[in-house]
């Protein structure tokens, strides 16, 4: 990447890089991949509810779970219905409100969304093997400040002036 002639890196330098790794993210089908390789017959949506609640470590309201995917609660609602029929998932009460609805992996969806989360960072783990411990600390680092601040700006634009 190059840089300005001040030092700076140069914006423009990036994007190309950030769509890339966007489509061959995609265009791999990474998730599609994974699944597949495990024998999981779920589609992607559904898989990611798992490993939000999986990556969460606790039950997460329905809400909690949309935001963190970045949805709308209806869209988590359909396919909860769905995994809660399959025995992956299960609605308790919320400890704090009694009227509330947690949900929570059950032992079954929590296997699948390890399984697919190992294989998925399997594969990551190998497409880093040959960095140094401090590149990949900083990788890791910058990427999840890179994805946080660029979340929040791209949410400030959503909202009404």
């Amino acid at each position: 990447m190059s840089d300005t002639d001040d030092g700076r890196l140069d914006p423009s330098t990036v994007l190309p890089h950030v769509m890339q790794l966007s489509s061959v993210l995609n265009r791999s089908q990474l998730a599609d991949r994974a699944m597949n390789s495990l024998g999981i017959p779920m589609d992607r949506p559904a898989l990611t509810v798992l490993v939000t609640l999986r990556t969460a470590g606790h039950p997460l309201r329905v809400g909690e779970i949309a935001t963190r995917m970045n949805v709308v609660g209806p869209h988590v609602t359909r396919h909860l219905n769905e995994l809660e029929r399959r025995g992956l998932v299960r609605r308790v009460a919320d400890p704090h409100d009694q009227r509330a609805r947690l949900i929570e992996l059950t032992p079954e969806g929590g296997e699948v969304a390890g399984r697919y989360l190992s294989t998925v960072l399997g594969w990551f783990t190998d497409a880093l093997a040959d960095w140094s411990e401090e590149d990949r600390q900083v990788f890791g680092t910058l990427l999840t400040r890179f994805v946080g601040d660029l979340t929040t700006r791209l949410a400030d634009l959503d909202e009404p002036n």
